[in-house]
């Protein structure tokens, strides 16, 4: 993984965070949108300007890559240097968690 990826994207925003966990599956942006609130029962909200902000920067970046277009949507999908810096936000998350748990 090139230091550049690593330094943008590790700590992630919560918005990358969710957008590179719900693209596991193709999906598209207002899906996104969706799921996201769903995931964390209103507390995460994406706006469609983020959203797209997003989509864009991190398929330049080719952590995504689009796919396709249905019904005038673009569907995109993470790429496997996506899941390696989803993995490595992961291990990130469940250090803290642990962490947390463990200070008292």
């Amino acid at each position: 993984m090139d230091s550049h990826i690593k330094k943008v994207y590790v700590p992630m925003t919560e918005t990358g965070f969710y957008i590179l966990l719900c693209l596991r599956e193709e999906s598209h942006g207002y899906n996104i949108v969706r799921k996201v609130e769903l995931l964390t029962q209103g507390e995460v909200r994406i706006s469609p300007g983020t959203m797209y902000g997003s989509l864009s920067k991190m398929e330049k970046d080719g952590l995504i890559q689009f796919v396709r277009e249905e019904d005038k949507r673009k569907i995109y999908c993470i790429t496997d240097l996506g899941k390696e810096v989803l993995a490595l936000e992961m291990k990130r998350i469940e250090r803290l968690y642990r962490n947390m748990t463990e200070v008292r």
